[in-house]
């Protein structure tokens, strides 16, 4: 039997429950156990293109709707990045505001909420990995706007060493977390998890499915190694214009030591110089009688 796939690639995960409203449901009424079930009745976008599994920084998300009308924004995130809050929020907007065509009355909005599963720790909290974020007073947080947006976010790394009371939840987390482990997935009673491991093991089974996941698995690894090349490149800029202010800095106090008050346009062209002249004045203001022994003929 092959290896299984991992459900929290997001092509996976996509494909896993935008085929299961059923088990989509169940994580949905997991995570949100404070309020009344609910039934998936659409996936609102099945689809997954194939210039989605290869684009830079497109999350597979799955966008579906109840039997009242609400929006459910569920996605899977196994990278963290710099926009990752105005992007979410944008997106939950989006959503709120693509429900309304001209002339529409605004309570015809129905709610919009966001279920965001991350293996990766968002907060630097170590003893808290589920949060709920609401529109709410900051001084009376217990005054809240009707509740037209809802983020739920899950840090499934921390939440896996804060495991809940036993429950629906607590099996969905075990599950992402531990799919691989055969002892821990055998104590797992809960129906849906165990139909989601079942259903993963077919499309485990499946050479296509095999493929694309690898192919989204590849394109996630060089969205992360881009991100790591720029972030490098910048901390090798930053230390390199950073050596170089210093080294004017340094020429600047050593001219006025020597020299006295400098002009602006020495100034000038002291902090416009790059390296190879600031190295070479410094070398001459050893020697230097004036201020034309150090620049000489140079110019920045």
């Amino acid at each position: 039997m092959p290896l299984l796939l991992d459900p929290k690639n997001d092509f996976v995960f996509k494909r896993l429950f935008a085929a299961s409203p059923e088990l989509l449901a169940d994580l949905i009424n997991a995570v949100r156990s404070d309020e009344p079930p609910v039934e998936v009745t659409e996936v609102l976008n099945p689809r997954i293109d194939p210039e989605e599994l290869t684009g830079k920084f497109i999350v597979l998300d799955v966008l579906a709707c109840d039997a009242a009308g609400r929006f459910y924004n569920i996605e899977m995130q196994v990278r963290r990045h710099a926009g990752w809050n105005a992007r979410s929020t944008y997106y939950l907007a989006r959503t709120l505001t693509n429900q309304l065509k001209n002339g529409d009355d605004y309570t015809a909005l129905k709610p919009v909420i966001g279920i965001h599963l991350l293996d990766f720790d968002l907060f630097d909290v170590p003893e808290q990995a589920f949060w709920c974020f609401e529109l709410r007073d900051r001084l009376r947080p217990q005054v809240a706007l009707e509740g037209q947006l809802q983020l739920n976010v899950i840090e499934l790394l921390k939440a896996d060493r804060l495991l809940p009371q036993p429950g629906a939840l607590s099996a969905w987390i075990a599950w992402f977390e531990h799919w691989q482990e055969e002892n821990t997935m055998s104590t797992i009673t809960h129906p849906a998890v165990r139909q989601a491991m079942e259903e993963l093991r077919h499309l485990s089974e499946d050479d296509e499915a095999r493929r694309l996941a690898f192919v989204r698995e590849r394109a996630l690894r060089d969205e992360v190694s881009l991100m790591n090349t720029a972030r490098e490149e910048g901390r090798e800029e930053g230390l390199h214009e950073g050596l170089q202010r210093g080294m004017q800095a340094s020429l600047l106090r050593l001219l006025e030591r020597k020299f006295g008050p400098l002009s602006d346009d020495v100034r000038t062209r002291v902090t416009q110089a790059g390296p190879d002249h600031l190295m070479a004045w410094t070398d001459r203001l050893l020697l230097a009688d004036s201020l034309a022994d150090v620049f000489g003929n140079m110019h920045p």
